[in-house]
């Protein structure tokens, strides 16, 4: 959240704050910094913190509460910065090897100006009033909704469009769509489709938690990317049937899922309970299994604080400015480098359909394994956060035509030594207090050396 980096609970984050803390991101080895909304925030309805329905005067509100006085959907929040600020920052992030990802939400404050320049793209009571949104079971008071045919067509999709292909004017080329399962598939075919007929490469991520159906559809209109199930899969079973779906049925052909950890909307119950083991075994997970992956602000420091009964998080930045102290003890900054480091160096790690499921005689232990042409790495995750696991596992001397009683050379992908194993079973601990999960990468008799 571009408004919680200015390091004060007193001051408004700006653009400026946010080049200020580009080096932090590039240096955990990201590719892309996401943005939620940054456009201006209405005042109607306005929410306080933790989504409550009444906001103090300096209450920022929600950013998705799209729209005000100072403009909509190409519209910066005047807080932020102006599009000086925005290109400096593009620039800015563009030297740091980062690309600035927008969040595209078709959803308007009361307050957005489209509401009194085109009254026939909402839905309107008899009384005269408009209801806000819901998506049951949550209530967005601050909110409502456009319709996109009677007479909002076609003059709402082309100002859509244009609000798109305008961010791309300002250098974005990634967008994380939200909740695109709630609007028309056919907007979203013609949309893309005009948006890349301008630039073939904007990528457009659907952050769409619905029916496998509903998201398998997204991706077949023109999505980049998509949110997954990932986040609530944590059993062993869990993970290795919904991982198999994936990458072996015809989910291969259409979907390209990004494995986020958590979100600014979803603070997931394991995280909640399982502490910092948790987050080390969720980010190894991410990197590994996903050709893609995201974390949200504050994964980093292991924030899980949740509104009591809820898969959300307590005074959520959503709705309140936040102060973040990302050095403070406990922190996993260094398992996030290390999995940045290997999805570079490693091409296995970066693919995602040549995904194997390998022999763990342990139920709390996963092991699998990825392969790009000479490139073979195995791994092993503990998904016990409390407990060392011991256990037994094959290696897969198959994979390189060795019989059982072979030897094969190894690389520990996190300590950086080699050594030989020597038959097909071995033995293994992991503790989750030192370090939950293992990477491996094995050598193939007469392979280059890396």
């Amino acid at each position: 959240m571009p408004r919680s980096q200015s390091g004060s609970m007193d001051r408004h984050g700006t653009f400026d704050d946010v080049i200020a803390r580009l080096p932090y991101v590039r240096d955990l080895g990201f590719d892309v910094l996401y943005f939620p909304p940054i456009h201006p925030i209405g005042r109607t309805n306005r929410k306080g913190p933790n989504n409550s329905l009444t906001a103090g005067p300096n209450d920022p509100g929600s950013p998705y509460a799209i729209g005000s006085a100072d403009g909509g959907h190409d519209a910066i929040h005047p807080e932020l910065g102006d599009f000086d600020d925005f290109r400096r920052l593009i620039d800015a992030a563009r030297d740091h090897g980062l690309e600035i990802a927008l969040d595209f939400a078709i959803q308007c404050s009361p307050d957005h100006p489209w509401i009194r320049e085109h009254p026939e793209w909402f839905d309107w009571r008899p009384d005269g009033t408009i209801k806000f949104a819901e998506n049951p079971p949550k209530k967005y008071e601050d909110i409502v909704n456009v319709h996109f045919y009677r007479d909002a067509l076609p003059g709402l999709w082309y100002a859509l469009r244009d609000v798109v292909l305008f961010w791309v004017g300002h250098g974005v080329r990634i967008f994380r769509v939200d909740n695109p399962h709630t609007k028309p598939f056919p907007f979203w075919e013609w949309m893309i489709a005009e948006v890349r007929r301008v630039d073939p490469g904007v990528i457009f991520l659907a952050e769409a938690f619905t029916r496998p159906k509903v998201m398998k559809r997204l991706a077949k209109v023109g999505f980049s990317q998509s949110y997954s199930y990932f986040t609530w899969r944590n059993e062993k079973t869990e993970i290795t049937d919904y991982l198999t779906e994936l990458t072996q049925t015809d989910s291969r052909l259409v979907m390209n899922p990004n494995f986020f950890v958590n979100t600014p909307d979803i603070n997931p119950r394991f995280l909640q309970s399982s502490g910092r083991p948790g987050f080390r075994i969720r980010l190894a997970l991410a990197a590994t299994l996903g050709g893609n992956y995201g974390v949200y602000s504050g994964f980093e420091i292991c924030e899980a604080a949740p509104v009591p009964g809820k898969e959300e998080y307590l005074d959520s930045e959503k709705y309140q400015l936040r102060v973040w102290d990302m050095d403070q003890p406990g922190n996993i900054q260094d398992d996030i480098r290390l999995m940045n480091r290997l999805r570079r160096d490693h091409p296995a790690l970066r693919q995602f359909t040549d995904l194997t499921f390998h022999v763990a005689d342990n139920d709390q232990v996963l092991a699998y394994a990825k392969r790009a042409g000479d490139d073979y790495v195995l791994i092993h995750v503990n998904l016990d956060p409390h407990n060392t696991q011991t256990f037994q596992f094959e290696v897969p001397l198959w994979e390189f035509g060795l019989p059982d009683d072979a030897s094969i050379e190894v690389r520990d992908l996190i300590n950086g030594n080699s050594f030989t194993w020597h038959g097909k079973t071995q033995t293994l601990d992991l503790d989750p207090q030192t370090r939950p999960y293992a990477i491996w990468q094995l050598i193939a008799p007469g392979a280059p050396r890396p």
